[in-house]
């Protein structure tokens, strides 16, 4: 099969005219939903989907079979890591405040400094993009940790993204992810947030101009979303202007929110109301709002989501590993509340966030008929594109943009399949996608990505994941070595 498709495909181009692909089962848009079709076919021409249905018959260039297959919408991701994920430092190595995830003050005052190099963070997003591929992930909205920067990200990165995604060949919503504050270690245990506003609405000026030169660039891969950090390093004149720039630029904004109890607290001294309520309260809730998490929630908070069209990006994964759930999916979509996925971490295994969503939902309403496998699979593709405004995106139907992705059925790592939908969310990993087709171009094959050697990148990465930890020491409080930061799970055992 791996032959075959190779002499058939070119890695990194889209095939010329007409191209049936067909597999033991296509899942494609019927009557308002997704429909799957025993061997059924799918027609690309160009960047777009020309046919997806039982059977074509129109005349067609040629005709791939993949097998023991499951074609299907690409996979989109609303909260896609594009570095290094830094958790995996404190995921064991607790209190997070005393290692390195809040700044100390005495760091603030001798000077916060980027960690990464101009050329290092545009490696990460690539590498990050390829990752991105690599598990049938075609359309992302990259997010990023403020922790290890200087202040927020810079508009030279982005624009080394956005070529990033040109070359690798994915479909992405971003700008540079800015803000007016941040939290600041005074003492054990007792963290206070800081603000720069002059700095944060710099920053949402440089985004504004980022997305007015990028919006739509290779071949529309590339398209805007604003990002301002997390709500409690917003001020209220940064999120009214982003508001208010999103309109015309008719964009998404992304703001994590109702994700911590630490941002519950700060929310509340600041503002005496919840990160959610407290945006209502001054008219900027819409439907144009990406919310990330949402695991600290309260009921009202998710009343107002329903109220105002609020998206939910849920990254069930990324919570569960800090002890949090959404409250949950089944609730959340009672209300009427659109869910997309997200990822948040690396890999970026989308099935896996699959499988944690659903377990996470059945343990919180502690039923096992509280939601199924297609729930999950609909928040990954029509709940994402939904979320980005963009439906031509997370179904395969006429007219829609040719993002699709091909996971194996037969997989050493599968088990036998009666529905392919529940065995993938169930038993299913990244590691079973095959292909991976944006915009009608062939972006990933058998583990290859178009524009980057993904094994000679792995390497870059470890090194300079271990650069970032060597200068650890600077940013923890009272300034410790990095192995009194970081022990290790078991002793070391060392020769004599």
């Amino acid at each position: 099969m791996e032959s075959d498709l190779s002499s058939q495909l070119v890695l990194g181009q889209r095939p010329e005219g007409r191209t049936l692909m067909t597999a033991q089962c296509v899942l494609a848009w019927r009557d308002g939903g997704h429909s799957l079709i025993p061997d059924g076919e799918i027609v690309v021409e160009g960047n777009k989907v020309l046919y997806a249905g039982p059977r074509f018959g129109g005349e067609v260039a040629r005709r791939i079979d993949f097998g023991r297959a499951l074609l299907s919408p690409g996979l989109i991701d609303l909260d896609a890591l594009s570095d290094l994920d830094t958790f995996l430092l404190v995921h064991d190595n607790q209190p997070g405040w005393a290692k390195g995830r809040i700044w100390p003050r005495s760091y603030v005052e001798r000077g916060p400094y980027e960690m990464y190099s101009a050329e290092e963070l545009a490696f990460q997003k690539r590498f990050a993009f390829g990752l991105l591929l690599l598990n049938g992930i075609t359309t992302a909205a990259p997010n990023a940790s403020l922790y290890y920067r200087q202040w927020a990200e810079t508009v030279a990165e982005f624009e080394a993204a956005a070529d990033a995604a040109g070359d690798l060949g994915l479909r992405v919503f971003l700008s540079p992810a800015y803000r007016s504050g941040g939290l600041i270690l005074e003492e054990p245990g007792r963290i206070a947030p800081m603000f720069d506003e002059a700095r944060g609405l710099q920053g949402l000026e440089e985004a504004v101009d980022f997305i007015e030169r990028n919006h739509g660039r290779h071949d529309g891969l590339v398209n805007g979303m604003l990002a301002p950090d997390r709500i409690e390093t917003c001020t209220l004149p940064l999120l009214q202007r982003t508001v208010a720039a999103a309109r015309d630029l008719d964009c998404r904004v992304r703001l994590h929110m109702a994700q911590g109890n630490l941002e519950r607290d700060i929310m509340l001294k600041l503002h005496g109301v919840s990160g959610p309520q407290w945006l209502a309260d001054h008219g900027l809730m819409d439907e144009r709002l990406i919310a990330p998490h949402g695991t600290h929630a309260s009921a009202q908070d998710l009343q107002l989501y329903a109220h105002y069209g609020v998206s939910i990006a849920h990254s069930p994964l990324v919570s569960a590993r800090m002890g949090s759930i959404l409250n949950s999916f089944a609730a959340c979509h009672n209300l009427g509340i659109n869910i997309g996925m997200a990822t948040d971490t690396a890999p970026p295994d989308m099935l896996m966030n699959l499988l944690a969503g659903l377990m996470a939902c059945r343990i919180s309403e502690k039923a096992s008929d509280a939601i199924f496998s297609k729930d999950l699979f609909d928040a990954a593709t029509i709940g994402g594109a939904k979320a980005l405004g963009a439906s031509d995106l997370g179904r395969l139907a006429a007219g829609a943009k040719a993002d699709i992705a091909v996971f194996r059925l037969d997989d050493i790592h599968m088990t036998p399949s009666v529905d392919p939908i529940t065995t993938l969310v169930v038993g299913g990993s990244g590691k079973v996608t095959q292909a991976v087709f944006v915009d009608g171009r062939l972006s990933m094959l058998n583990g290859k990505v178009a524009g980057i050697d993904m094994i000679a990148a792995r390497k870059q990465a470890q090194a300079q994941y271990d650069g970032l930890i060597a200068r650890y020491p600077d940013r923890s409080w009272q300034h410790p070595p990095v192995g009194k930061i970081f022990s290790p799970s078991y002793p070391i055992w060392t020769a004599d």
